[in-house]
């Protein structure tokens, strides 16, 4: 009887918290924001002025404090692009809304091997011109040593796992190194 019971209650805590956030729903704005856009309801013009200029020095103040952080649309794309290959939880940060051109996730990107290294079993790490690494995982020999300034496109394959293309070469599959502590 207990385990029923158990359920019922977890089925009903999770309907209810269901229930007060609609799970299509962005997250809520931070309060300061919300103040001051709540300025402009404000009457007379004087107060709606004394209003806004208290509320913009409070978000500027949580701004500095970084208890905000205000991204632009290709901050996001650039900030998403970099992220490439690093497992990340789903929090909603960068993007996610109504709009797919904003909330798509990068599936590929195509850059320029800065340095790259091979290791005693002939797998290759390359180091991309923004500073991320990739590192081979397979066991697939290029027919041309790959070089330094030349072409990479890495994508996404099935099972969460990533080709590169070096050139015009088959791809290998890779992962991203994350740097060391």
């Amino acid at each position: 009887m207990r385990p029923i019971a158990l359920a019922a209650f977890c089925f009903f805590v999770a309907a209810s918290a269901s229930a007060q956030q609609p799970e299509n729903d962005p997250s809520p704005r931070p309060e300061t924001l919300t103040r001051m856009l709540g300025c402009r309801t404000v009457q007379p013009q004087a107060e709606r002025l004394a209003c806004y200029d208290r509320e913009v020095a409070a978000f500027e103040a949580a701004e500095a404090a970084r208890d905000v952080v205000v991204y632009d649309r290709e901050q996001l794309r650039r900030t998403r692009r970099s992220l490439f290959g690093i497992p990340l939880p789903s929090l909603n940060i960068f993007g996610g809304g109504d709009d797919k051109s904003e909330s798509e996730d990068v599936s590929q990107i195509e850059t320029t091997i800065s340095s790259l290294r091979q290791d005693s079993e002939g797998r290759y790490t390359f180091t991309l011109e923004d500073g991320a690494r990739w590192q081979q995982i397979d066991t697939r020999m290029f027919s041309a040593r790959p070089r330094a300034g030349q072409t990479i496109r890495i994508r996404r394959a099935a099972m969460g796992s990533y080709l590169a293309n070096v050139g015009t070469q088959v791809a290998v599959r890779v992962r991203r190194v994350l740097p060391a502590d």
